[in-house]
């Protein structure tokens, strides 16, 4: 199975280190010419992942005509540039396997309803869960979920993958997949801003159950198992995300928590805190099912500069006693 992964970003390039490692080659498609050439020439993609030597199998392209001729494709941009990505490449029956995570905004649609929407005849797969892209790239020991609703498809796709430092593991809850991913950017967010302001360990860890406890109530709104929120995708990229700087959204609301601007923050950064862009469309998606996620609430406050870190955990804690 040849793979072809568009979006040179970290993550991309990692996962092009992960589908290289059993010498098939991998074509990568980058938006920016620099990037092909450094890949292609100096075997670093120094602008996103400097420091690590690529394996010889990864090329690398700027035409996504080219990279769509292969037999699957990471999808690996942005959540809200997915649908113009997808929109500009000649997919047809390929296999795509969605790893961004985030909901689009307008349509409330999770990435891969957007996916089925602008190439209805592809199969769809989500590859999601505990991954820092340096590590993945540096052969550290990864598992993750890989979700698809047609089990052939997810069984090739995990085989071909699957190596002894890169463990997938298979799933047919594309949806419960989904929204662990999109929630816990969101709630790294939340998280970053315990830690930049001080408020303690206690209160990051109940941050992330409570977190857990609205990405439970969302996921089981939109039709997700349980077990598959209680699983990598969900709770193991949850407390990933939630415990490290080397998160964007973690590292942005650090920033929020010692007193900085959302718009400073975001304005200085190469890379995408995804969990900024999604926080108030799942606000919004969350209101339209009567679904109550305050800690969702409180990160859109607080990137939106309505409300002070203060006041923001003040209201948090200051709301109605009630049974767990």
């Amino acid at each position: 199975m040849r793979i072809g992964i568009i979006g040179a970003g970290a993550w991309g390039t990692a996962l092009a280190q992960v589908a290289a490692r059993n010498g098939d080659p991998v074509l990568l498609w980058a938006h920016e010419p620099e990037v092909v050439a450094g890949i292609n020439e100096a075997r670093e993609n120094r602008l996103f992942l400097p420091g690590i030597a690529l394996l010889d199998g990864i090329r690398a392209t700027t035409a996504l005509e080219e990279v769509a001729q292969a037999d699957a494709l990471l999808v690996v941009t942005p959540a809200q540039h997915l649908r113009a990505i997808l929109s500009a490449t000649p997919v047809g029956q390929t296999p795509l396997v969605l790893c961004a995570k985030g909901m689009e905004a307008g349509t409330h649609l999770l990435m891969s309803q957007v996916a089925a929407d602008v190439h209805p005849a592809a199969p769809i797969a989500v590859l999601s869960g505990p991954t820092f892209a340096h590590e993945v790239a540096g052969g550290l020991p990864t598992a993750v979920t890989l979700a698809s609703a047609d089990a052939d498809i997810g069984r090739a796709l995990v085989e071909r993958l699957a190596g002894p430092l890169f463990r997938p593991y298979l799933s047919d809850d594309v949806i419960g997949a989904e929204i662990g991913g999109a929630v816990k950017n969101v709630l790294a967010i939340a998280c970053g801003v315990v830690e930049g302001a001080g408020l303690g360990q206690n209160a990051r860890a109940a941050l992330i159950s409570r977190g857990f406890a609205e990405m439970t109530r969302l996921g089981h709104a939109l039709g997700a198992r349980t077990e598959t929120l209680a699983g990598l995708s969900g709770l193991g990229d949850l407390v990933l995300t939630c415990s490290s700087t080397s998160s964007r959204n973690f590292s942005l609301g650090k920033g929020l928590g010692q007193g900085a601007s959302a718009a400073s923050l975001l304005g200085d950064r190469r890379t995408v805190a995804e969990g900024a862009a999604t926080a108030p469309v799942l606000r919004e998606a969350a209101q339209k099912l009567g679904v109550a996620m305050p800690v969702t609430d409180a990160v859109c406050a607080l990137l939106a500069g309505e409300r002070s870190v203060d006041a923001v955990v003040a209201a948090l804690l200051a709301r109605p006693l009630r049974q767990e």
